[in-house]
């Protein structure tokens, strides 16, 4: 999935790509721009992939947010972070209908619409960026998905370091309405 290595970094605008780690930080990349910069690991991330929106009975991951607000647009920009109340609040019930409208405050979907427009922007916003590896695995031979399998495990694990690492972090600056899921 081509979001799941974006981040929010405290004290800073916009979305960022977390490109590698160094012995004392990571390399992002601005997600418009492209600028790739170092930050050090006192830097206060927010993994996007950890946040969670709350809904009456659970909390929905807020990529699944973002795949109902895209389909809902047809995968163009929705509207801006800076509308009314109202029209935010009406964004937020088509794209996830049953939130919880007490913990889920108008700050929280403004930063849902800012990003999604960010990412939209960026190119993320396509049908292909919901796409999880599992699922076109299981479209593959079970001989070849075996061999995939194996062969993925180690990059996985690589690739799952500085997630860990950056999302340790990542509690003090998630929205009100965010949940980082431990275990």
């Amino acid at each position: 999935m081509k979001l799941e290595k974006i981040i929010s970094i405290s004290g800073k605008p916009g979305l960022y790509k977390l490109i590698s780690q160094l012995k004392n930080g990571f390399i992002i990349e601005d997600v418009l721009t492209k600028k790739k910069v170092s930050i050090s690991n006192s830097s206060q991330v927010s993994l996007l992939d950890n946040i969670a929106m709350f809904t009456s009975d659970n909390e929905v991951p807020l990529f699944e947010v973002f795949e109902n607000l895209a389909k809902n647009e047809e995968y163009k920009e929705t509207i801006s972070h800076k509308s009314s109340e109202e029209d935010l609040r009406a964004l937020m019930s088509t794209s996830l209908p049953n939130y919880d409208k007490e913990r889920v405050y108008v700050s929280d979907i403004k930063k849902l619409a800012q990003w999604y427009n960010i990412l939209h922007k960026a190119g993320y916003i396509t049908p292909e960026s919901f796409v999880k590896p599992e699922a076109a695995a299981e479209e593959e031979p079970a001989i070849a998905e075996k061999k995939e399998t194996k062969k993925a495990a180690p990059k996985t694990e690589k690739a799952t370091t500085p997630k860990a690492k950056a999302s340790t972090s990542s509690a003090k600056s998630a929205p009100k309405s965010t949940h980082r899921k431990m275990g």
